[in-house]
């Protein structure tokens, strides 16, 4: 007990200062304070067919199946939604070929049947397929290439096949090799579709393919996708379509974390039917019609998600009306949903005022932190690639342009690039209109921001010093 005493009435000892840092290490984030706010509106009721899981396949069988359970072979291997009107299909899936192989093929295929006796008519109203790699010239691809993080799309600029397929889509397009229209006759399914996936000639043999489909229904259908090796480089005969909806699953992947469960969370991908193919919004102040461009800096969350809310709160993440057991349990990405987002802006200061438009990479995160945070120095995973369309920026003259359309290669944590500048005059308005489909190959979340343009700090004058006078030595 005395030495506790002693010991407890001697003064502590000073430590000796700790030496200053020459150079102090540099940030490696920034925080851009503004306001992020919820994105207005929500996701429509259109159903969305969303074939994501596994995404490499390892073996034949059912990828997803809206058919009735009754009557089938395995019928834990269908999802029994009907689908009637309006409705899409998103399939996304990568081959790694066969280890006894190396110039194998698998074939992909789009089944569909009526749900009743009578024949239904199926419309495709828009729709693109691509291969990560071409093996031939008749299948459209778009490889990984590394471009530039900015450029003009004049429909021909592509960095993945989740990239050309959300392009082509977001143009209205509809590829050749998809009929523009089926007749569905009912007793038995109609192949809407076979596409190859070849790993010929490869190095390394792996190889994806993106499929998306908008369609319309006159009456209700059931719907599946189906994978399967055929002869050499031959489709399998057609009739061992049918006979596959019969069979198992292919293997499913990834195995999600429990919905509300703590710590590491897993998403897994999505092998089910979700609600919400469009997201189509006004975005104003509250209680007005139009946006005050004093409002800037502001930025909208776009595909935010479980964990990745960016401070709002807001999940936009479709739910799922059916899914697998053992995929993911929403859509977390919201992959191949279209975001049509119009910006009334009114300038009601007494100055002129110029603002930037920029779809953003900031740092994921579910907390408030009074702004975004971004990286310091460019990081080398890439974020997101993919088009946006946009209308109503200044054009040369300054007046507001019309639709435009540019391709992003983003990477995480990145600032910008800006998409381009509005002007606005005391008192004038501008209807701006962003435009994207949230692409494969993508990572979630991205921010559309409205940014002031930074006035410049006038700069002294420097005072030069008179030259001396020329030499006269030679």
């Amino acid at each position: 007990m005395l030495s506790i005493l002693l010991a407890a009435a001697l003064p502590a000892p000073v430590a000796a200062p700790a030496p200053a840092a020459a150079n102090p290490p540099p940030a490696t984030t920034l925080l851009r304070p503004q306001t992020v706010a919820p994105l207005p509106g929500g996701l429509d009721p259109v159903l969305l067919v969303n074939d994501n899981n596994p995404e490499l396949i390892t073996a034949p069988g059912i990828l997803l199946s809206t058919f009735p359970r009754q009557g089938r072979g395995v019928p834990e291997a269908h999802l029994d939604v009907p689908l009637s009107g309006r409705f899409d299909l998103f399939s996304h899936h990568v081959y790694a070929g066969r280890p006894e192989s190396l110039d194998s093929t698998l074939w992909l295929a789009v089944l569909a049947q009526p749900r009743g006796s009578q024949p239904v008519s199926l419309q495709l109203l828009a729709g693109s397929t691509a291969l990560s790699q071409a093996t031939d010239a008749v299948q459209p691809s778009a490889p990984f290439l590394p471009l530039p993080e900015l450029l003009p799309q004049d429909g021909t600029v592509f960095s993945g096949p989740g990239s050309r397929v959300a392009t082509e889509l977001l143009d209205r397009y509809r590829s050749p090799l998809l009929p523009a229209s089926w007749t569905l006759q009912p007793g038995a399914p109609t192949t809407l579709v076979v596409l190859p996936l070849p790993v010929k000639g490869l190095d390394p043999l792996l190889n994806g393919r993106n499929l998306q489909l908008r369609l319309q229904s006159q009456g209700p259908v059931s719907l599946a996708t189906l994978a399967a090796f055929g002869t050499g480089d031959q489709p399998p005969p057609p009739g061992s379509w049918a006979a596959l909806l019969e069979g198992p699953l292919s293997p499913k992947e990834h195995q999600p974390t429990p919905r509300g469960s703590k710590g590491k969370l897993i998403y897994s991908r999505v092998s089910g039917v979700q609600i919400g193919s469009v997201w189509r919004t006004t975005l104003t102040d509250p209680g007005r019609r139009w946006l005050s461009a004093s409002r800037a800096p502001i930025s909208w969350p776009i595909s935010s998600l479980e964990r990745g809310s960016l401070g709002t709160g807001q999940v936009q993440t479709a739910e799922l009306q059916a899914l697998y057991s053992g995929t993911a349990w929403a859509a977390h990405g919201n992959y191949g949903v279209e975001y049509d987002l119009a910006i009334p802006l009114r300038n009601d200061t007494k100055a002129p005022v110029q603002l930037q438009l920029a779809l953003e990479s900031p740092l994921k995160t579910d907390a408030t932190v009074g702004g975004l945070r971004f990286n310091a120095s460019p990081a080398r995973a890439v974020m997101f690639r993919g088009s946006v369309e946009v209308s109503g920026l200044d054009a040369a003259d300054g007046q507001a342009a019309g639709r435009r359309s540019f391709h992003l290669i983003q990477r995480a944590g990145q600032q910008g690039p800006v998409l381009g500048t509005l002007s606005l005059a005391p008192g004038s308005q501008r209807q701006l209109r962003v435009r994207l489909i949230y692409p494969a190959d993508a990572t979630p979340p991205q921010v559309l921001s409205l940014l002031p343009v930074a006035v410049p700090v006038p700069q002294p004058a420097v005072k030069q010093s008179p030259a001396p006078p020329a030499s006269s030595q030679p």
